[in-house]
């Protein structure tokens, strides 16, 4: 009987420990590139993405809002499984995502909420962007000026901006297609241009 009671104590430890174990094996990716909602729906598209999160970053006021979130830029934070997507592919897909030369917002938005930065969450995520960042320069030809930076607190933006393109598809699309946001980025980065449409 006690060696019984040993085996299935030890088998209900095991299950309870799955759940930290699966958690303790995903990744987060911070990127802020323009109108979270498009961040939101390009990687929602990318295999090994598990979860997207619209929110805030980089200011210093308390619970931000959307209408008060003065030095905050928009941002996705990206919660993936690294046994099928690695976060360098990540970053590939983010430069190929976003136009990294425009200092003064992204496409049709405007100011510092909607330019564009790397925030990491470890230090092997800031050498790997820094590294990326150089390799994304090479490509391009031209200076890009995404900041890249440890992520400071992260506030979740409010519910109605999660999954918006999901809740509100029509007004989605012309949003997006209104932008230019697609023929920006395949006008900056030609057929390696990544909109959430064409394969990546």
């Amino acid at each position: 009987m006690t060696r019984l009671f040993l085996a299935l104590a030890f088998a209900l430890a095991s299950v309870c420990t799955l759940p930290v174990a699966a958690n303790a094996a995903s990744g987060t990716a911070i990127f802020a590139g323009g109108c979270f909602w498009c961040v939101e729906s390009d990687f929602d598209k990318v295999p090994g993405v598990t979860s997207t999160v619209s929110g805030y970053i980089g200011g210093s006021i308390q619970d931000p809002t959307y209408r008060n979130h003065p030095g905050f830029r928009e941002a996705e934070k990206i919660t993936f499984d690294p046994s099928k997507v690695s976060y360098k592919h990540l970053l590939d897909v983010y430069w190929h995502s976003v136009d990294p030369t425009d200092s003064g917002g992204q496409f049709c938005d405007r100011g510092h909420s909607y330019t564009t930065a790397i925030y990491a969450t470890t230090d092997e995520e800031l050498k790997e962007a820094k590294a990326s960042k150089q390799q994304a320069q090479k490509e391009l030809g031209k200076p890009i000026v995404t900041e890249v930076k440890k992520a400071p607190k992260f506030w979740k933006a409010e519910d109605y901006h999660q999954d918006y393109y999901r809740k509100n598809p029509e007004r989605y699309e012309y949003y997006r297609s209104a932008c230019g946001r697609n023929r920006a980025v395949e006008a900056v980065w030609g057929s390696s241009a990544y909109t959430g449409i064409a394969g990546h």
